[in-house]
């Protein structure tokens, strides 16, 4: 698939869709996902999309080593935060 803005075009093929974080009024969902940008490698990529997966947010890729990372720094300070 393409996407176009302003200034260009940027390519991407979503490999695996993981899961939905949340999703918004608008239909709009939150996901994690792996994704290749530009014919790139496999990144796991966390944005908000459209429906259609036309469209998206700006966002977040990180390698598998730095997607390892975060789990590790979200899992050690998981007691930190209260949801409630």
């Amino acid at each position: 698939r393409r996407s176009m803005n302003a200034e260009n075009t940027i390519a991407f093929v979503i490999d695996k869709r993981l899961g939905v974080i949340s999703t918004a009024p608008t239909g709009w969902t939150k996901e994690v996902n792996i994704v290749r940008w530009n014919g790139g490698t496999p990144k796991y990529d966390i944005r908000e999309w459209d429906p259609s997966h036309e469209r998206m947010s700006r966002g977040i890729t990180l390698k598998p080593e730095e997607m390892n990372q975060l789990i590790d720094l979200v899992e050690a300070g998981r007691e930190e935060v209260s949801c409630g």
